[in-house]
């Protein structure tokens, strides 16, 4: 007998400014950074089964099951606790691929923090956490969904409570190579490390912007276009862009003044992932049962 459970929301971020530290001796880049969450929001519904088959559909045009993060993070949950249970994913895409804002991340932690419910597999946090890790170095954020700074190769976190700005975000509908951007010659890699306390007080940037501004001509187009209206990073490694502002009207000026450069909306930056409020409901409603 199957069961669903629907309407799983794995939201966006924003790197509010992306520092490259160094190089670690595996090869990976040593950062420094900070998380938080925008919308748009992929939804996510499971389809339990008698399995142990995981099957998905919708997700990214053209990628394969096998390959989607989603299928991945569900067969190493799987693997980890020897669950025997199975589920079909529907993945109902909104956030851009290859632009910066972690979607695929976003979508396997979801996948994690629903399933380790719903197959009522019982592990902490912290274990999904490290699970998630073994996925993408992004992944552990969204796991635990609250606004944090991050450390090593994004994945030491210490929770923050940020300011809440309002955001423009620019896509220039441009997917950015995050292994050309970290592999280019030309990219700041030794950048001096601050201090959480430094974040309101020191000039921050993103590492990866003039390397991502020199490859991808439309990402350096909208950057001088939503510069006029205020100060503009890039997120992750692109290719989205996004200006805060002090209030809504403030942005919405400027989201009608770049809206010819691609694909671009106003949201504000959120230190909570509506994913904990969703888990939430579901623990109520099986203590409930």
């Amino acid at each position: 007998m199957s069961q669903r459970s629907t309407g799983w929301p794995a939201p966006a971020k924003i790197n509010r400014f992306l520092h490259i530290t160094g190089r670690r001796p595996d090869g990976y880049h040593a950062l420094q950074t900070l998380f938080q969450f925008i919308e748009p929001c992929d939804g996510l519904d499971f389809t339990l089964t008698d399995g142990p088959e995981i099957t998905r559909d919708g997700g990214v045009a053209g990628l394969p099951a096998a390959d989607d993060l989603v299928v991945r993070a569900a067969r190493a949950l799987q693997a980890r606790t020897g669950c025997r249970a199975g589920v079909h994913i529907h993945v109902d895409k909104r956030i851009p691929a290859g632009a910066g804002l972690g979607g695929g991340s976003s979508d396997a932690a979801t996948t994690l923090v629903a399933l380790n419910a719903l197959w009522g597999c019982g592990l902490s946090g912290t274990a999904l956490e490290a699970i998630g890790l073994e996925l993408g170095a992004d992944v552990p954020v969204f796991v635990r969904g609250r606004a944090a700074w991050a450390e090593g190769v994004g994945e030491r976190l210490t929770v923050v409570e940020a300011d809440r700005p309002w955001l423009v975000v620019v896509d220039p509908r441009v997917e950015v190579s995050t292994a050309a951007v970290f592999g280019d010659p030309k990219l700041t890699r030794h950048t001096e490390r601050i201090t959480i306390s430094g974040f309101k007080t020191m000039a921050l940037r993103n590492d990866c912007e003039a390397t991502v501004r020199r490859l991808y001509p439309p990402v350096a187009s909208a950057f001088g276009a939503l510069s006029e209206y205020g100060p503009s990073r890039l997120t992750g490694t692109g290719g989205c862009l996004f200006a805060c502002f002090d209030d809504r009207d403030a942005a919405e000026r400027a989201r009608r003044g770049v809206d010819d450069r691609g694909t671009v909306w106003v949201t504000r930056a959120a230190n909570r992932s509506p994913l904990l409020d969703r888990l939430a409901m579901q623990q109520a409603s099986s203590n409930g049962a």
